[in-house]
């Protein structure tokens, strides 16, 4: 009886801290999981902006759950500056770690745009005013190579196959990973000025 008693609580222990493990690796995670986790906004610090619906939420809560830290500093970056009022420049967050670039630019015509992509950094990008679209796709859409990959610059220049544009404006961010192809800065109607944040969040 005692022995049976013994095993009951090594199972239990054991089972506890299988689910302890389970909580912190969502790689294991169920999507209702995800998606509650990732509904819940908690990993946005306080920040009141919408995610984007196409931002892969799996590929996020594993990458989050890995580099807490560096993701709090980039959305406390996000949370507590004055956006419409930085100077146009990077600015170091954690060195090569994490970084983030405002600019200003004129939103381009579709065949003045090139798809582009990443392998070091993920990227959150931010319309903090005007308008545009961001054209998305998946990489295992990608057809032909416009640019060989930079690994100075960590971007390559490529054509999808096919591609969906997705409106930008200041009520929501879009996060790309290494397997999200982008194509920003494309017009929304006419041609207009754009001010931006993008926020480069280092993988390790």
């Amino acid at each position: 009886m005692k022995n049976s008693i013994v095993k009951i609580m090594v199972m239990a222990s054991l089972s506890s801290l299988i689910g302890c493990a389970d909580n912190t690796n969502p790689a294991k995670w169920s999507k209702r999981k995800i998606d509650k986790w990732f509904e819940k906004k908690e990993w946005l610090d306080g920040w009141s902006v919408n995610p984007d619906p196409t931002i892969n939420r799996k590929v996020l809560a594993i990458s989050y759950f890995k580099n807490r830290e560096r993701w709090a500093e980039a959305f406390n970056f996000l949370k507590n500056n004055d956006l419409l009022r930085l100077e146009l420049k990077r600015y170091d967050l954690d060195g090569y770690n994490l970084y983030a670039t405002v600019s200003e630019y004129l939103t381009k015509n579709e065949e003045n745009a090139r798809y582009e992509a990443h392998r070091k950094y993920i990227d959150i990008q931010y319309v903090i005013s005007g308008k545009e679209l961001i054209g998305i796709a998946p990489m295992s859409l990608k057809k032909d190579v416009l640019e060989a990959y930079d690994a100075a610059k960590d971007i390559e220049f490529l054509t999808v196959n096919q591609g969906v544009n997705f409106k930008a404006a200041s009520d929501r961010f879009f996060i790309f990973f290494p397997e999200d192809v982008h194509r920003p800065g494309l017009k929304d109607g006419e041609n207009s000025t754009v001010r931006k944040v993008v926020v480069k969040v280092k993988i390790d």
